[in-house]
């Protein structure tokens, strides 16, 4: 789902991915890491079924609804 063709695939082994702080003690998140390219998000406790990737803009349209749903 990237705005632009992927080149090389994502190697999520040297991507750091981290759990927000709201869910510190829950196991039912997601994990998202950042890439100059695009951002990944995974299943915690299903990690070994893949990675989403969307487009720089997909993910900054994304949390601009989020932030402006919790006002």
């Amino acid at each position: 789902m990237c705005d632009q063709p992927t080149k090389k695939p994502h190697r999520t082994h040297e991507l750091k991915f981290r759990k927000s702080s709201y869910s510190a003690t829950a196991n039912d998140c997601v994990e998202v890491a950042g890439s100059p390219r695009a951002s990944l998000v995974r299943d915690t406790q299903n990690r070994g079924l893949g990675t989403l990737v969307f487009g720089s803009a997909e993910w900054r349209a994304f949390l601009g609804s989020v932030k402006d749903s919790t006002r």
